[in-house]
């Protein structure tokens, strides 16, 4: 990707280069080449970008855990679940789209913008918890028992509502932008539990078909707010390309943080 938007702005730089070499006539006008910036824009992009998730546990858990074990001896054990803590990262790619609207006046320009990306930002943490019964349990048997808890949080889309503040230089239009974010998130908490048992405290203990429980919310909206920079670069008429940072933070119960690059093609109407 780096290489990539290295690309991009090489072939801008080559594009203005050119429409500054062609004739007065052909150009329409004396002097250094001027883009017009203002106007309604519709364009496509493509991503590359690394989440980074906090999750502070659920108390989820220890009801998917007594769910488990209701009926069951292993209810003489004091079992408890583990807090699911910690920190995640992954990278991914993505897709999407972005459309806006620009006013200028001479070099400054001010617009506004919705952009899109569908991707796969998701994280997992997980906590294992061990447990031996003290004497043989009213089965008859002794028991070993290990306790995992897993949260997982999934963001598949989201959308960044900007404000752009940009310079025109030329067939550039460096910027900056700021606004808010809105997220599709999927929740996922689960208990796996294993059991082993025997009838001697020093075994040999024969393993059980495990069990788990699970706790699923599809389709969370989630909300933050986004910041980054870019530069588009005019082409030919009204079409330009894009090279673009943006970093997301989405404030929910897990802590997220996004930073994408992107690169785009887009026109302006």
């Amino acid at each position: 990707m780096p290489r990539f938007l290295l690309a991009a702005a090489i072939l801008g730089t080559t594009a203005c280069a050119q429409a500054a070499d062609m004739p007065d006539y052909l150009r329409g006008s004396y002097g250094p080449v001027s883009t017009n910036w203002r106007g309604f824009y519709l364009g496509g992009q493509i991503g590359y970008g690394s989440s980074d998730e906090k999750f502070g546990g659920s108390s989820v858990e220890g009801i998917l855990l007594a769910n488990l074990t209701a009926g069951s001896v292993l209810n003489q054990m004091g079992l408890s679940a583990p807090d699911a803590v910690g920190g995640s990262s992954a990278q991914t790619t993505g897709y999407g789209a972005f459309a806006g609207y620009n006013w200028q006046w001479e070099d400054a320009v001010l617009g506004v913008e919705m952009s899109y990306l569908h991707g796969n930002f998701n994280g997992s943490v997980s906590a294992i918890k061990s447990f031996a019964s003290a004497g043989a349990l009213t089965d008859g048997n002794f028991h070993d028992v290990t306790v995992t808890s897993i949260s997982t949080l999934e963001i598949t889309d989201y959308a960044t509502f900007r404000g752009r503040a940009a310079w025109a230089w030329g067939c550039f239009l460096p910027y900056a932008f700021g606004g808010f974010a809105l997220g599709n998130a999927n929740f996922t908490n689960t208990v796996n539990l294993q059991d082993s048992v025997s009838a001697a405290a020093v075994g040999p203990f024969t393993q059980l078909p495990p069990v788990s429980a699970s706790d699923v919310t599809h389709n969370h909206l989630i909300y933050g707010y986004t910041a980054g920079l870019g530069i588009d670069i005019n082409l030919t008429a009204g079409l330009f390309m894009r090279a673009e940072w943006e970093y997301v933070r989405f404030t929910t119960s897990v802590d997220t943080n996004i930073n994408t690059v992107r690169a785009g093609l887009a026109y302006k109407f």
